[in-house]
């Protein structure tokens, strides 16, 4: 689609449902969350650039020639979802994970980590790497990250970050830069 015209819905509220193009965007090999796979995807949003349709469940990393790479994602849950164009502020492997205190104040039980539960462990629910998602400078407080619950992707789970397979999430992370541009539908 026109990058004007993207633009212009974004402004304007719509979401990715209001174009069955992007939800068909993904011509070749339509076996959803089946691990990644090479599609053809129409935008003139310029190579590197990460386009998340939640409606879809799917994130899109764009490459050259019309095509990207399709990663089955989960989103946001209704009432956690987010959509706006951000950047990558911040990369990191085997994030710690600190629950936002909205979160404890819905699951008390969370306080315990309050200070942060240590990366690397199996109940770490950012997985094995996070891309942080900053707008106008400023963290947004959403993430792309990988999951512990695999099971979870495809649906509507999360408080509002994109989850991905954690195989998925580290090689997202090894081909996008601090700066990429994130556009979530």
């Amino acid at each position: 689609m026109h990058r004007r015209l993207f633009l212009s819905v974004l402004a304007s509220g719509l979401t990715a449902a209001a174009f069955p193009g992007l939800a068909q965007a993904a011509k070749q090999k339509r076996q959803p969350y089946q691990g990644a796979e090479l599609v053809y995807l129409d935008t003139y949003e310029q190579p590197g650039t990460v386009i998340v349709d939640t409606h879809a469940r799917a994130l899109y990393h764009v490459l050259e020639d019309g095509e990207a790479i399709r990663y089955g994602v989960a989103v946001g849950k209704e009432g956690f979802s987010w959509a706006g164009i951000a950047q990558i502020g911040r990369k990191t492997e085997w994030p710690r994970w600190t629950p936002p205190a909205s979160m404890i104040k819905r699951r008390p039980e969370l306080a315990k980590f309050a200070n942060g539960m240590p990366g690397g462990i199996p109940d770490n629910p950012l997985g094995a790497r996070a891309l942080y998602l900053f707008a106008n400078g400023r963290d947004t407080l959403f993430r792309i990250h990988g999951t512990n619950e695999p099971q979870s992707i495809g649906t509507a789970a999360s408080s509002g970050c994109i989850r991905m397979l954690n195989d998925e999430v580290v090689e997202l992370y090894d081909r996008v830069y601090i700066g990429t541009k994130v556009i979530v539908l």
